[in-house]
C-alpha cells in the first residue's frame, strides 16, 4: 500500500474550509467537521487512556475501539458510506455485561474521581457523549435540508457511541476497583441548601444520558 500521507502541510485549507473523502469541500466550522473533530478527540483522549497502567483485556478492548472510531471517521468524511461493523456494536455489548457482572450494585451517582486510570475513561465517557450530540446534530441538519438522516449522521455510529460511554462508564467502576469510588451526597446538598435559605433551583443536579 502506498503512502496515505504524502504531504501534512497542503494550505488548502487556509481560508477555513476542508476537504472530504468524496473530493467536496465543506466549512470547518460544518457539523460533519465538527463532529469528525469530537471523534478524534475522543480516539486522543483514549489514546491517553491507554498510557496508564491497565488490565490486558481493557486494553486490547480499548485499542479495538481505537479502530472502530476510525472506521467511523471513515463514515462522516466520506457520506453514504458504511465501513464500521455490526460486530464492533456487539463487541461493546459483551464487554459492558462482562464488566458490569464484576462490579457492586450502583446505589447512587458516582463522581468521578478516584484512580487517574479511572478519571480518564470517565473523561473519556463525556468526550463520547459529546460526539454522539454531534452525530445527533448532523443527522438532524441532513433531515432538515431534505436529505436522508441515515446519511448524515450513520445510525450505527450513533447506537456506537451511545453504548461506548456506557462502556467507558462501567470500565471506569472497574478501573477504581473496591473502596476508590465517590459517591454523591444529595443529602448533605439539601442540607446546606436548607441552612442558607437556598430554593430548590440552587441544588446540585447530576446530569444523565439514556
Amino acid at each position: 500500500m502506498g503512502n496515505r500521507l504524502s504531504a501534512i502541510t497542503t494550505r488548502t485549507g487556509d481560508a477555513g474550509t476542508t476537504g472530504l473523502g468524496d473530493g467536496s469541500r465543506c466549512s470547518k466550522a460544518a457539523p460533519r467537521i465538527e463532529a469528525l473533530g469530537d471523534v478524534d478527540e475522543l480516539n486522543a483522549h483514549l489514546g491517553l487512556l491507554l498510557c496508564e497502567s491497565l488490565p490486558q483485556p481493557a486494553r486490547e478492548l480499548l485499542v479495538r475501539v481505537q479502530h472502530d472510531l476510525f472506521d467511523l471517521g471513515g463514515e462522516l468524511a466520506v457520506p453514504g458510506m458504511s465501513v464500521l461493523a455490526e460486530s464492533a456494536l456487539a463487541r461493546l455489548d459483551d464487554a459492558i455485561a462482562r464488566i458490569n457482572a464484576g462490579l457492586p450494585p450502583l446505589r447512587e451517582f458516582i463522581l468521578p474521581g478516584g484512580t487517574r486510570a479511572a478519571s480518564q475513561a470517565h473523561v473519556c465517557r463525556t468526550v463520547a457523549r459529546r460526539a454522539e450530540r454531534a452525530v445527533v446534530r448532523l443527522a438532524e441538519a441532513g433531515a432538515a435540508a431534505g436529505g436522508s438522516a441515515e446519511a448524515a449522521g450513520p445510525a450505527l455510529a450513533l447506537r456506537y457511541l451511545n453504548r461506548l460511554s456506557d462502556l467507558l462508564f462501567v470500565l471506569a467502576r472497574e478501573l477504581n476497583g473496591a473502596g476508590n469510588e465517590t459517591f454523591w451526597d444529595h443529602e448533605r446538598e439539601h442540607e446546606r441548601g436548607a441552612k442558607h435559605g437556598a430554593g430548590p433551583d440552587a441544588q446540585l443536579a447530576q446530569p444523565t444520558d439514556p
